[in-house]
């Protein structure tokens, strides 16, 4: 078959964007270069795999975890069913978070990255800060195992070990970052999220806040006296967080700022 007969063929079953992004990646192509190949012939065994994943995305599967990997902060990261879909809202995170470090240390920094899932925090702040030392913790062996991979394919050096939150964590830091599990058990969320994505990565509690709340409980033992704590909120939960902040610290800066989408979706808490 040709490129266009298997786009053609998918676009049956699956949008013309992620058909596109499919065959791209067997390819190993950009999407925009397949108007250059539409008359091209395909192998077979690169046919009838791309059928097996169109399959995979009409049932409901994620497009990145058919793939196996998503583009965050202008680098691919590895991606499976035991991590969660990097987002376009963490990497909003990520280039605030880097803003602060600039703003508020010189030289060298520490940094952990609390639920680290695939890495794609803790990794991108270490690209991007390639001084800075590095610290990525998951509950999660199987993620643990994912962040590793995505270090060695981007050739990135950051300790890896298992902890839930700051359970067996030693030291301090001037940087915590995390982007924990902030949905209410209950809480309505899209199928396709809610059927593939690890749902320890997902719910934290009645109020969405279990994870907040073990991460501020043991934080004042982990952080220098200059430090800066950056993290990914859910909606209508600022108000909250504030108070668990307020209730931690005598006396911090607290900025909430909002997505693109004008959603209160990043909280820092600071001092100078």
């Amino acid at each position: 078959m040709t490129v266009d007969e298997l786009l053609v063929h998918a676009q049956k079953y699956i949008h013309k964007d992620q058909a596109k992004l499919l065959l791209a990646d067997l390819l190993n192509k950009n999407p925009l270069e397949l108007l250059n190949f539409l008359n091209s012939s395909v192998d077979n065994e690169i046919a009838n795999e791309y059928k097996k994943r169109v399959e995979a995305i009409k049932e409901g599967k994620p497009l990145q975890y058919v793939i196996g990997n998503v583009n965050f902060y202008g680098n691919k990261f590895l991606v499976n069913e035991d991590v969660l879909i990097p987002r376009f809202e963490t990497e909003e995170l990520v280039e605030n978070t880097l803003k602060y470090i600039d703003k508020l240390f010189e030289g060298k920094v520490k940094i952990i990255d609390l639920g680290s899932g695939s890495g794609n925090i803790g990794l991108t702040l270490k690209q991007k800060l390639p001084n800075a030392e590095v610290d990525l913790i998951d509950i999660s062996p199987s993620a643990l195992e994912m962040s590793k991979k995505n270090a060695e394919e981007l050739k990135l050096e950051a300790n890896i070990y298992k902890s839930d939150f700051f359970d067996q964590v030693e030291g301090k830091y001037d940087v915590v970052i995390s982007n924990p599990p902030y949905i209410k058990d209950g809480e309505e969320i899209e199928d396709i999220v809610k059927n593939n994505e690890p749902e320890l990565a997902l719910f934290a509690g009645v109020d969405g806040l279990d994870c907040y709340k073990k991460i501020f409980k043991d934080i004042k033992e982990h952080i220098n006296d200059k430090f800066l704590i950056a993290l990914e909120i859910g909606k209508d939960q600022k108000e909250d967080l504030i108070k668990i902040i307020n209730d931690t610290f005598d006396k911090v800066r607290i900025d909430v700022l909002q997505d693109l989408s004008e959603r209160d979706r990043m909280i820092f808490i600071y001092n100078e």
